[in-house]
């Protein structure tokens, strides 16, 4: 891949192709792709989620930096945006069984365009091998011990309406980091009410649990269906609750 420079332009955009990146970055910081105070991925996984130099990538930092909409330290770069932080999840975010970022857990998220698990398309109504977004999301406790693991498939539905969920389609590569955790805000930022139903059923032979959310909308349409295993004692209790769409 060829280097830019500070006089390299893009053929379509009529702009150095470093500034038309800062642009695109900052854009995704102020969706939240990255929480407040976070560390962004590192110049080489930039690159690739982009789709330029490591070159382009650190000129288009520098662009944020010079501007003051960005900061580095020796734990690498943070968003500094002015105004209001980000806004935490409402309520609990996602995926089903998240942990909080207190470093006290080991954990990590991916997406990728693929056809859903088995019985994940059923459920969403689409055809088995036709590709949507799922999510994948694995944690494990300080001593290593306690595992969760959540796979997430989302609805052609949800990814037309919500353009944050949208815009994950074309980097779903299924190796970079995914920040989704403000997902179901974002459903109700666009409008939708949220239907959840959660079924827990415990894994027999094992002291685990499997529970399976199905989420829809006001109007029945199927969202996302997450299965999640995890470490646990419990008999199966299924509970349903509705979050209202944002007003």
């Amino acid at each position: 891949m060829a280097r830019t420079t500070p006089h390299d332009h893009s053929p379509t955009e009529g702009e150095p192709l470093y500034r038309r990146i800062a642009t695109e970055l900052l854009g995704e910081l102020r969706d939240g792709a990255v929480p407040p105070g976070e560390r962004l991925p590192g110049e080489r996984r930039l690159a690739r989620h982009f789709g330029v130099s490591r070159e382009t990538v650190r000129q288009a930092l520098r662009v944020l930096r010079r501007d003051g909409l960005l900061a580095t330290d020796r734990r690498g770069s943070h968003a500094t945006l002015p105004g209001r932080p980000v806004e935490a999840p409402a309520w609990s975010g996602f995926p089903l069984g998240a942990r909080r970022a207190d470093g006290a857990a080991v954990a990590r998220a991916t997406v990728a365009w693929e056809a859903p698990p088995t019985g994940h398309a059923e459920a969403l109504g689409v055809a088995p091998a036709r590709p949507t977004l799922v999510h994948r999301y694995w944690s494990a406790s300080a001593d290593g011990r306690e595992l969760r693991a959540a796979v997430t498939s989302f609805s052609a539905v949800v990814l037309a309406e919500v353009e944050e969920l949208g815009r994950y389609r074309d980097r779903a590569d299924g190796t970079g980091a995914a920040e989704l955790r403000r997902a179901y805000d974002w459903m109700r930022r666009a409008g939708l009410t949220l239907h959840h139903r959660d079924t827990i059923t415990r894994i027999a032979g094992a002291p685990s649990v499997r529970v399976v959310r199905r989420v829809h909308d006001q109007h029945a349409r199927p969202l996302e269906i997450t299965e999640l295993v995890m470490d646990a004692q419990e008999d199966v209790l299924v509970y349903e609750f509705t979050v209202p769409a944002a007003v």
